[in-house]
């Protein structure tokens, strides 16, 4: 193995100083976030180009569709990643548990095609009554049924590309999955100029050069494991069901898709809430949304990129480094969340009218920059914490912690509406917000101890009873 080889990937995961190791894996996912952020922007000016809010319509009913579609890339991408680098950090203590890596990361791949082929073709043949569940009223239907069809047709290709970057970023790679994000942001610009701009083929273009931009995703991430990965295999021999790797990688993955789930129906809820008071609200939550976004991103870089890390540190049975590791992302997601907000805060109302002039707009634009701010701040802690659980396969937490923000949210921001108003709608996400994070903290304590027997050097899967000497080696926890 090259894991001492200074300056690998393999090198930031098992031995490189915490702050080199973080910046490796962080600020590449951070940077593709934002990229994918703007390209997101850039793709709605090529449909707002047309002057055709029909077209504008059908990409918004469409996005809960593509919503569901990264969820279920996700569900193999998250828990084959976390299980991969696990099985990578045991590999260093026992290098006959690198022979199972194969198997997850093929199960992984083959297994997000599937389910993606299941839904796409299942999504295809019920396209009339899917697309008036969406939502889209007589003048947008046509738009969103050709969008959403072309869309349906990728959806194999899709839940490959979350999947097989998820692998990618399990090997420590991030700045190839940053090359790879951003290469395909690229060529969806491309791609749309030409089937926009030049053919005409208004949202059918957007959903085809969005399909296409994922095909160039999945090839360059899947040769770059050809070439590059020592363990990684997406051969379809390797595929299996075994419940040794089922329940490890459904067990955390499941997680990610009922949170998908939950955020589409409270992005729904608080819509059409919000839309009772006016057009102002929804737009100053609008301006809001995209003000946090960006301190959001970069949080969302350190959660996300340090889980390769806590998993590779926890199958190695590394608890210094785990720790160091944990210590390290917590800081940073402290440091950039308390920053951000505070220079936001101070200069809250040059910041909002800067993106709009209206004086009533601007009032309420203020208070829900700052309820935003204060919700990211727990959500990034909470986000942490849900990345530990991941980690360490701990398959109940992580559920658990992934399903209770949409879970508390509903009734929080209903009874909020009916007790205070707008200022309940507003406030509701901080509290709920602050809530999970608690809950977080109370399931972490608990979940101490059985962290730390996983990081016994003779203990077995997470999911399985550790041994009787396992748990005296690690009587006094330390997590």
């Amino acid at each position: 193995m090259t894991t001492d080889v200074v300056g690998t990937n393999r090198w930031y995961l098992s031995a490189a100083p915490i702050t080199r190791a973080l910046l490796h894996l962080c600020v590449p996912m951070a940077a593709a976030m934002i990229v994918g952020a703007i390209y997101n922007l850039i793709n709605a000016g090529f449909i707002g180009s047309l002057h055709d809010t029909a077209l504008l319509a059908a990409i918004t009913f469409g996005a809960p569709i593509l919503g569901l579609v990264m969820a279920v890339g996700n569900v193999f991408g998250v828990g084959g990643g976390a299980l991969v680098s696990r099985l990578l950090g045991a590999a260093e203590r026992d290098p006959a548990r690198a022979g199972e890596i194969r198997r997850v990361s093929s199960f992984a791949v083959w297994g997000s095609v599937i389910v993606g082929a299941v839904l796409g073709g299942t999504g295809l043949f019920l396209l009339h009554p899917l697309v008036s569940l969406l939502g889209a009223d007589a003048a947008a239907a046509p738009a969103t049924r050709a969008f959403v069809a072309v869309m349906l047709a990728f959806v194999p290709v899709l839940a490959a590309a979350v999947c097989l970057e998820q692998l990618v970023r399990a090997e420590g790679a991030a700045r190839q999955v940053m090359i790879g994000l951003i290469a395909s942001a690229v060529a969806n610009v491309v791609f749309d100029v030409l089937f926009i701009l030049v053919l005409h083929w208004g949202v059918a273009g957007a959903a085809l050069s969005m399909g296409l931009a994922n095909v160039g995703v999945v090839a360059y991430f899947a040769g770059w494991l050809a070439r590059h990965s020592e363990h990684l295999s997406l051969a379809p021999r390797w595929f299996t069901l075994s419940p040794a790797v089922l329940r490890p990688v459904l067990g955390v993955g499941v997680g990610t898709l009922l949170q998908s789930a939950f955020l589409i129906v409270t992005a729904l809820v608080l819509n059409n809430l919000a839309a009772a008071y006016g057009d102002g609200p929804l737009a100053a939550m609008g301006v809001a949304v995209r003000i946090a976004q960006v301190p959001e991103f970069l949080v969302m870089g350190v959660t996300f990129g340090v889980l390769p890390l806590l998993a590779y540190s926890y199958g190695k049975g590394d608890r210094t480094r785990l720790l160091a590791a944990l210590r390290g992302s917590a800081i940073a997601v402290g440091g950039i969340a308390l920053t951000f907000s505070a220079a936001v805060f101070l200069f809250r109302e040059q910041v909002f009218s800067a993106f709009v002039a209206d004086p009533t707009v601007l009032a309420a634009g203020v208070t829900i920059l700052t309820a935003q701010l204060v919700a990211m701040i727990a959500n990034g802690f909470t986000g942490l914490i849900t990345s530990l659980f991941q980690a360490t396969g701990r398959a109940l937490a992580a559920t658990v912690m992934s399903v209770t923000q949409g879970v508390l949210f509903l009734p929080v921001v209903l009874l909020g509406n009916l007790w205070f108003g707008l200022a309940g709608i507003i406030w509701a996400l901080t509290v709920t917000e602050v809530v999970v994070f608690a809950a977080g903290g109370v399931l972490w304590l608990a979940s101490r101890r059985a962290i730390d027997r996983g990081l016994a050097e003779d203990s077995p899967e997470p999911d399985q009873p550790a041994s009787t000497s396992s748990a005296r080696s690690t009587s006094a926890s330390v997590l």
